[in-house]
């Protein structure tokens, strides 16, 4: 009996902690898009996706450091490369891309096409199995962001469409396959490695596009 609570204890804190999590990562996220559109207009797209990147790389490698994380398996290399192709490199880079033609705002609406996404790669990918009421409510929300789109977006800019509809591909690719793998190499540590990763081509690329002076930027870019 003692057992049995002691798991609904450790099952509720769990809960818990997830939803805590995702609330703090939807704030975080929430803002991530204005700020592109506000870089963006000053910077050009690959530089400030690769800078950015190489900056969290930096902080991923003392934050693995310092907690003296263990180093993927051979095995969970090729899923963290996916990983950061679809988070660290893709969705940065085709939302910077598609800001160039549509507003933060525009843009934001997609963002409600991602469950949809990260469950069916999820699916494909993690072998979950989502009940159906999230089906529904995932493939309604999905309907009212295109309907949205071709009502008021598709006329006005299709290459931002088409840009924001790739990104959040890439992200959901991104985000299911992190999930799997957070489940032998913990959550946090999955995104640090994939920056990781990722840090000596993000590196050179930040020098190689960095611009010849930052006297001409703006300080809310």
């Amino acid at each position: 009996m003692e057992r049995t609570s002691n798991l609904q204890n450790r099952t509720l804190e769990s809960n818990a902690s997830g939803w805590i999590n995702g609330l703090i990562g939807v704030v975080i996220f929430s803002g991530s898009l204005p700020a592109t559109r506000l870089a963006v207009l000053e910077f050009d797209p690959v530089f400030l996706t690769v800078a950015r990147a190489t900056l969290a790389a930096i902080l991923a490698v003392c934050l693995l450091l310092l907690f003296k994380e263990k180093r993927p398996a051979r095995h969970q290399l090729v899923p963290l490369i996916i990983v950061a192709l679809g988070v660290v490199v893709g969705f940065p880079l085709l939302t910077a891309l598609a800001l160039q033609y549509v507003t933060s705002a525009h843009s934001i609406v997609f963002v409600g096409l991602l469950p949809l996404a990260t469950a069916a790669f999820g699916v494909l990918r993690g072998g979950e199995r989502p009940r159906p009421v999230f089906w529904f409510f995932s493939v309604l929300g999905s309907l009212l962001v295109v309907g949205f789109a071709v009502s008021q977006g598709l006329s006005a800019s299709p290459q931002g469409d088409i840009l924001m509809l790739l990104a959040i591909l890439a992200c959901g690719l991104g985000y299911a396959e992190g999930a799997k793998l957070s489940r032998t190499l913990g959550g946090w540590q999955v995104i640090s490695w994939a920056l990781v990763l990722a840090l000596p081509v993000m590196a050179a690329l930040t020098w190689w596009r960095m611009p010849a002076s930052f006297s001409g930027i703006s300080a809310p870019a």
